[in-house]
């Protein structure tokens, strides 16, 4: 045998097919064998999609390895044939969904449902093969980032092919190659300069559309690409299959992209880490920041979180070292903070009396009305709707349904009340309060729409625009008109708003989580930060007679002071992020019979169980199977965050040993549930 006939032997893929099945049952969360026949043995390659017969059903799977022989004894079921010889799934991405799953106590074919889109056979065959020429470009100008001490020194590492990682807080009140978009785009032409990929991933599709525009202006058409939930089967597996053949480097996109097989990657980067846009509401119910992370430690690539707030998460990084702060000095960002006032403070009230607390108070007024001479104005309203929540207009206790408990509402103007829950008419002359038994409702809560009218009467010959559920603007021109939003609905203003007006500051402060005041702030930052520089802000109803640290933390533009303060709080408490917590979810007796199987670590303290209430217990198991008993109690494991790995070990058999028994009841398992806080 010559030594050509070696080499071709010993390149041959084995014979045996190491495939990962698409099954949610967590005791068959590993990789099954299968022979290859001779004719599917050119197209069974590693990271092909495959049909294999499993458990006498036919399921899809990936091939994840080739063997010389196999590792079990016995014989070994055939492939039943090769879908697309496509190598779809990558070891990188492989490596990844195993380390996400791990993390978060989930299946690998729980990451791989979200990790790689279903097939579209016409996108296959459409795309070229071959990856077409594509010519270095240099390094680019460091554009917004000379704005900040640290940024063209990170910029410069990030060409000199390293991986810094940085925490970056973007300047409010920034526009066209200044503003945050552009900023990201440099970053990711700097990293495209020095030969790798950049994957940047946002919130939402309007943010992803800002970003096109800026990626397009620096980079011209062609250089990267979109992958977004809204788009269509075809465009989105075309956009895919050009990244996994290599012929674009650069990708854009909300929370699936974080998986996208970007070649020799370079840059990964988060914007607004704390929108909760960014954590998956499926299995394993993972966070963008932490997949970005890990990610970044398994290729070496540069890692950015950005944003003009700063979340727990992030502060965690920031303080243990692994993130650097790329931040403005103190004169700069001065100048550029928006001017924040509130309202009610000083003289407002020896002056105007009541109407310092009204709704939409008198300085307020005085500023929209000074400044819709040169723009538009920002209203931010927390809820959306017209009434969403009605009480008791004497002792102020809230409405609830007589039929499931839900809230009470009015959708409309001159509307009945009726329950947003299961929509049961409430007639406003035959109400009568269960605890004082006055027959009076009021409003506890005033929507966006309701807003939108009190505002055109108090400004009669502007325009008003509502943005919201339903309708949401991308941008607005730069005439003078008022713009009505809720939190994260607020378009862009071309050249920047004139003011911008917070409403209702009390129902922001009083959301029922653990992260109300980081969350207030960052709704509130991220409003005010599209005001024109140096532009007036007013927050209206603050509660009084109270220092709040989230209302201290907005007027003095110092978001990294808020999230020490609560990260300081929460260590001495022991709340997440300094402790690790997972969440068992089912009926009691479920939950019980959990607890007694669960291998605990030693450190491992349990809460619970006890009732859930409101949308946790309406939300079931979430594991894709049928509830066989109402999920209404949850349980909760607490851990120091250094035992997060036993922690995880223990739920991952949990799951696998109740799967494997077949237990009739369902416990569901989230490890950081961000929602039960």
């Amino acid at each position: 045998m010559g030594d050509d006939d070696e080499t071709t032997q010993r390149s041959a893929p084995g014979p045996v097919a190491a495939v990962v099945v698409e099954t949610p049952l967590a005791h068959l969360d590993r990789v099954f064998e299968y022979s290859v026949p001779a004719e599917l043995d050119a197209e069974a390659v590693p990271g092909a999609r495959v049909r294999v017969r499993f458990s006498g059903r036919e399921l899809d799977g990936f091939v994840v390895e080739r063997r010389d022989a196999p590792q079990h004894d016995g014989r070994l079921t055939p492939l039943r044939r090769v879908v697309s010889p496509e190598p779809v799934l990558t070891p990188e991405v492989l490596a990844l969904s195993r380390a996400v799953a791990d993390r978060y106590a989930g299946t690998l074919s729980d990451v791989l449902r979200l990790a790689v889109p279903k097939r579209h056979a016409t996108a296959e065959k459409a795309l070229a093969l071959e990856c077409p020429a594509q010519e270095p470009i240099p390094a680019p100008d460091p554009g917004a980032w000379s704005g900040y001490p640290a940024g063209p020194a990170w910029l410069r590492r990030l060409a000199a092919g390293e991986g810094p990682a940085a925490a970056w807080s973007a300047l409010p009140g920034r526009s066209g190659d200044a503003d945050w978009p552009a900023a990201l785009a440099v970053a990711a032409a700097t990293a495209l300069s020095s030969g790798r990929g950049a994957l940047l991933v946002v919130p939402d599709h309007r943010d992803v559309d800002r970003l096109d525009a800026a990626l397009t202006s620096l980079l011209g058409k062609g250089c990267h690409v979109r992958l977004t939930a809204d788009q269509g089967p075809q465009a989105r597996y075309t956009a895919w299959l050009k990244v996994l053949r290599g012929h674009v480097k650069v990708v854009i996109g909300t929370r699936a992209a974080a998986f996208a097989p970007v070649h020799d990657l370079g840059l990964v980067a988060c914007w607004d880490d704390g929108d909760d846009l960014l954590a998956e509401p499926r299995a394993p119910y993972h966070h963008v920041g932490v997949v970005l992370a890990l990610r970044a430690r398994a290729t070496g690539a540069a890692l950015l979180t950005a944003g003009f707030g700063r979340s727990l998460r992030v502060q965690v990084d920031v303080e243990d070292g692994a993130l650097v702060p790329v931040e403005a000095d103190a004169a700069t960002l001065r100048s550029a903070a928006p001017r924040v006032t509130i309202a009610g403070e000083g003289a407002d009230e020896e002056r105007d009396g009541p109407s310092a607390r009204a709704h939409i108070p008198s300085r307020a007024w005085r500023v929209a009305k000074d400044a819709l001479v040169d723009g538009p104005v920002l209203v931010q309203v927390p809820r959306r709707g017209y009434q969403p929540s009605l009480s008791c207009a004497e002792c102020r206790t809230p409405v609830r349904c007589t039929r499931c408990q839900g809230p009470v509402a009015v959708g409309a103007a001159r509307a009945a009340p009726a329950c947003r829950w299961c929509g049961l008419a409430v007639p406003a002359q035959g109400f009568s309060c269960g605890h004082c038994g006055s027959r009076r409702l009021r409003s506890s809560i005033t929507g966006a729409r309701r807003t939108a009218e009190e505002i055109g009467r108090a400004f009669p010959g502007f325009p008003v625009h509502t943005s919201g559920s339903g309708e949401v603007l991308s941008a607005v021109t730069r005439e003078s008109a008022l713009v009505i939003a809720t939190p994260g609905a607020e378009p862009v203003a071309e050249g920047g708003y004139t003011a911008v007006l917070l409403l209702d500051a009390w129902a922001s402060l009083d959301l029922p989580v653990l992260d109300a005041p980081l969350e207030a702030l960052r709704r509130w930052m991220a409003a005010a930060a599209l005001a024109r520089e140096g532009r007036a802000v007013v927050l209206c109803g603050a509660p009084e007679a109270v220092a709040l640290p989230a209302v201290e933390a907005l007027v003095r533009w110092d978001p990294a002071w808020l999230a020490s303060r609560e990260l300081a709080e929460r260590r001495e408490l022991g709340l997440p992020p300094a402790a690790r917590v997972a969440q068992l979810t089912g009926g009691r007796r479920a939950l019980e019979e959990a607890l007694d199987q669960a291998d605990l670590p030693s450190s491992a303290q349990v809460l619970g169980p006890v009732p859930l209430v409101g949308a946790g217990a309406r939300r079931g198991s979430g594991d894709g199977e049928a509830d066989r008993a109402p999920a209404d109690h949850h349980v909760l494991v607490r851990v120091p965050a250094a035992e997060t790995a036993a922690l995880t070990r223990a739920m991952l058999a949990l799951k696998a040993f109740r799967s494997a028994r077949k237990e009739a009841d369902v416990v569901s398992v989230r490890v950081d549930p961000l929602d039960t806080f």
